[in-house]
């Protein structure tokens, strides 16, 4: 997804979001992982490695490689089960209504969240990607893993393009790899998260929607 063009109106602020289990109420992983009948081992792996206990890379790559030999039609499946968290859209149309730029940055996989977020009126995505050949998973990811170090990387890319100084920016997120993007923005919020990302955060929300989460864009915009 490209940067506004040129001329168009000044920036608000930017809004950037993890997406599983924040933008999302679910893990795309996990939901993957259903299909190939290995769930609950991608889950153990999933929460150590949000809980800090696991480095991310090495976890992802530990998960993806459970999907081996998986057929590519599941991800159409686990497209149309995707549930967003209560309030989270209507924050990115109040968001984009104010002039921020609204990204998602994921540990995640493009091929599932790449629609939802044009759905959603979000801006840029950066994400990992599945690597496929004749229509079934290698058990590999394609390309550099998004870890917490890239995620950072995105958002202050960001701020740069859109020339957005670190007071205006807002990151949300719930695990262990948010920790960077949480400490390099002026807000970052912590969404019903773990504990090792509760203590590097501005903001813990804890109830069930993210529209509580208005009241601190309005604040960092001011």
């Amino acid at each position: 997804m490209t940067a506004a063009a040129s001329g168009s109106p000044a920036v608000t602020g930017l809004l950037v979001s993890d997406v599983d289990s924040t933008f999302l109420t679910q893990e795309v992983i996990e939901l993957v992982a259903e299909h190939a009948g290995v769930r609950d081992q991608v889950e153990e792996i999933t929460t150590a490695a949000m809980r800090g206990e696991l480095d991310f890379a090495q976890s992802l790559r530990a998960r993806v490689a459970l999907l081996e030999g998986l057929d590519e039609s599941v991800l159409e499946q686990v497209r149309q089960v995707l549930v967003p968290t209560p309030g989270v859209l209507e924050l990115v149309r109040r968001a984009k209504a104010d002039g921020w730029i609204t990204a998602l940055v994921s540990g995640g996989f493009h091929e599932v969240i790449d629609e939802l977020a044009a759905n959603s009126g979000i801006d840029h995505v950066l994400a990992n990607r599945f690597e496929i050949v004749d229509g079934h998973f290698t058990g590999k990811v394609s390309g550099p893993i998004i870890d917490g170090a890239a995620k950072r990387r995105m958002l202050e890319e960001l701020a740069t393009t859109y020339d957005v100084p670190a007071a205006r920016i807002v990151a949300m997120g719930d695990g262990a790899n948010d920790r960077e993007m949480l400490q390099a923005a002026g807000t970052g919020i912590a969404f019903r998260a773990k504990p090792t990302l509760r203590e590097v955060a501005d903001v813990a929300l804890d109830g069930e929607s993210l529209l509580d989460a208005w009241p601190h864009l309005l604040a960092a915009a001011r």
